[in-house]
Order: structure tokens, then C-alpha cells, then sequence
């Protein structure tokens, strides 16, 4: 996996810190904790108010930053791009093992039900070669009446 990006030059960007917005209530509507860096060759924007701290805010919209003006000039060879597909794959894989998975199951219990049909059946085939037919054998019942006094 590729380095991560150098860090952008300071004369490259300008950066503002602005009032967040969203949940948070009263606090996050006072505090100038969000950052917003624009990048002067490329006109790129962009805010951040990931966390409380604006020095995290800072550090993340820097590194932010570096990573998208990489993927502009290196395009699937920067390291956003390569995480992604590695990320793309992970998934995939997972999901054809999933299916994979639940497919065999299947067939097991295919192949179990299989079997006790299977067996089911040599006992018919056994008990016509003996001249029985199993249709007219009886299946012992449960006696649905209750057991015991009335109440």
C-alpha cells in the first residue's frame, strides 16, 4: 500500500473556522470548531466539524485534503483509491463467502431429508417384497381424549 500523501504546502489553501451546525445543542452554536480549507489551484472546498476540537477538525480537513488532491493527479494509483478497491474486494469476498455458505447448508439439509426419504422408502420397498402394502398398514395414533377425572 502506498505512503500516505505528503501534507499540502500552507500558501496552497486557506483556511476559515466556522460555527458548526447540527445536533449538539447550544454548544456546537457558539464554538467556531469546523474548518473549512479551500484549496487555491484547484478550487477545491472543504469543510469538516468531525469532532469537538478544532485542532482535530484542523488535522483531519489537512489530511482530507491531501488525500483528495492525490487522487486527483494519480487517479486508481493514489492511496484512497487503492484502500477502496482492497475495501471493494474484502466485501465481495465476503459476500460469495455468505453464499457460499448458506448454498452448502442447503444442500445438506436437502441431502438429510434426502436420506429420510430415502429410508422411508426401503422400508415400503421392504415391506412389499414381504407381500404387505404399506398403505393399508395402520400409523399408531394419539388418543386426543383426556386422561384422567373431569375436573
Amino acid at each position: 500500500m502506498p505512503d500516505r500523501p505528503a501534507p499540502i504546502d500552507e500558501a496552497d489553501f486557506t483556511e476559515v473556522f466556522l460555527h458548526g451546525s447540527g445536533p449538539g445543542g447550544q454548544k456546537i452554536n457558539k464554538t467556531s470548531s469546523a474548518v473549512q480549507l479551500k484549496h487555491l489551484p484547484t478550487g477545491m472546498v472543504l469543510k469538516v466539524q468531525a469532532t469537538r476540537s478544532r485542532t482535530q477538525n484542523r488535522k483531519i480537513a489537512r489530511q482530507m485534503l491531501a488525500e483528495r488532491i492525490e487522487l486527483l493527479e494519480k487517479g486508481k494509483e493514489s492511496r484512497i483509491a487503492i484502500v477502496g478497491e482492497t475495501k471493494r474486494k474484502k466485501k465481495s469476498s465476503a459476500v460469495k463467502k455468505s453464499k457460499r455458505k448458506y448454498r452448502l447448508l442447503a444442500e445438506e439439509k436437502a441431502a438429510k431429508a434426502g436420506k429420510e426419504n430415502a429410508e422411508e422408502d426401503l422400508e415400503e420397498e421392504a415391506l412389499e417384497d414381504e407381500g404387505v402394502n404399506p398403505e393399508d398398514m395402520e400409523t399408531p395414533r394419539q388418543d386426543s381424549s383426556k386422561k384422567g377425572g373431569d375436573f
